[in-house]
């Protein structure tokens, strides 16, 4: 038994990280069977897999993701409808776009939740910031204006279960399906307005852009990639930012460096959290004929995991790759994936990380990890800290 074959969903859960490293040193591209898909782990062999469409097609009928929230999806299909989905998208979160709305979007977000944690002293940043604050922002340029945090949130967490159950687990399976019911019966009156009055967000320019007057995409056509939206687009603003945090916190000297040079150091320090802690893990692939990689022969239509979070550790790459360092001379990262489905919300969400750390270092900028209540992280697909606890002095 090779050590691929003794991987635990448990064990990647608990810290993929040194997995990982084994398997970049041992076994580059190795069948995962608890996870049921080929792990490709060097920054190398990610990057041909995401980019090369030829061999690798992202349409996995397997896909937990599909299997979890139906399909096509802008992450699980290519060329035509890929495009097409990708539409919408674009209109909203390309660089420009994103630039002239951001900052009067989450301001108020964000500085409503400052506002109600500095007077106390004490927070735990997962629940009360970085999660709330990136999920409303998120859900307030796709268009759901009316929805609430705690329900975003809800949301959040039960799509993560379906989208990351590998495993075909059932019991995750009772967890996610009435979510993704719950989603979509959300989404469907809001379709009913924009169909007839479009608006400035994402959800509008889903249905209508490209499209011939009176003419709008198709419902179920577009509910799969919305609600990889809604989770995508919570995770790696507020899940990158909360890990950038962590990384920061804990070492005190590299949180005296970032705000001595604050305007210089934190694009880098966010860059180098989500290289040191991508919130998320794959982007997933099928093989459509045998191909030879890493010394082995991933049959024809295998399903395959391009692992971006062990690329962006990759010791052929880094310099001591599990260290966090804003000072590092590597440029670059894998978080945001490779090739086509390099992600759509990458500008978004790169903008919001800053905004989200920003505001909160310049509001409290004395925190402090609490000694015996210190961060954990969880998850491999997606992976972020369970809890940040913190204490500061009110204001």
């Amino acid at each position: 038994m090779g050590f691929a074959d003794q991987i635990t969903v448990e064990a990647l859960d608990r810290d993929p990280y040194p997995l990982y490293a084994r398997l970049r040193r041992e076994a580059p591209v190795a069948w995962v069977p608890a996870a049921n898909v080929w792990f490709v782990t060097r920054w190398q062999d990610v990057e041909f897999v995401s980019k090369n469409t030829a061999l690798f097609t992202a349409e996995v009928p397997s896909s937990p993701v599909e299997r979890s929230m139906g399909r096509p999806t802008i992450l699980t299909s290519d060329g035509e409808v890929h495009d097409e989905l990708r539409c919408g998208f674009d209109s909203k979160y390309k660089p420009r776009a994103v630039a002239d709305y951001i900052d009067a979007l989450a301001d108020p977000i964000i500085q409503d939740h400052l506002g109600r944690i500095a007077p106390r002293g004490q927070a735990d940043l997962i629940a009360d910031y970085f999660e709330p604050v990136s999920s409303l922002c998120l859900a307030r340029s796709l268009g759901f204006g009316h929805v609430d945090a705690p329900t975003l949130l809800r949301w959040f967490h039960g799509l993560a279960v379906g989208a990351a159950n590998y495993e075909n687990d059932p019991a995750k399976l009772a967890i996610s399906d009435p979510i993704n019911r719950e989603v979509e019966a959300a989404i469907l009156p809001i379709f009913e307005r924009l169909e007839r009055e479009p608006d400035g967000s994402a959800l509008s320019h889903m249905l209508h852009d490209g499209m011939k007057p009176g003419k709008t995409r198709p419902r179920e056509f577009l509910l799969p990639s919305i609600k990889i939206a809604l989770l995508g687009g919570m995770q790696e603003p507020g899940h990158g930012a909360a890990s950038t945090l962590v990384a920061l916190l804990a070492d005190p000297m590299q949180h005296r460096l970032l705000l001595a040079d604050f305007d210089k150091l934190l694009p880098k320090a966010a860059d180098e959290g989500l290289r040191w802690m991508a919130p998320i893990g794959t982007q997933m692939r099928q093989a459509t004929r045998d191909v030879e990689l890493g010394g082995v022969t991933i049959p024809a239509g295998a399903p395959v995991a391009s692992v971006i979070s062990s690329a962006s550790r990759d010791e052929a790459r880094y310099r001591e790759p599990d260290r966090f360092d804003i000072r590092r001379t590597e440029t670059g990262h894998a978080a945001y994936g490779f090739g086509s489905h390099f992600c759509a919300g990458r500008w978004f969400a790169q903008r919001l990380v800053v905004s989200l750390l920003r505001a909160l270092l310049q509001r409290l900028p004395d925190l402090t990890l609490v000694p015996d209540r210190l961060p954990q992280f969880r998850g491999w697909e997606f992976r972020a800290p369970t809890s940040l606890h913190v204490t500061f002095t009110p204001n």
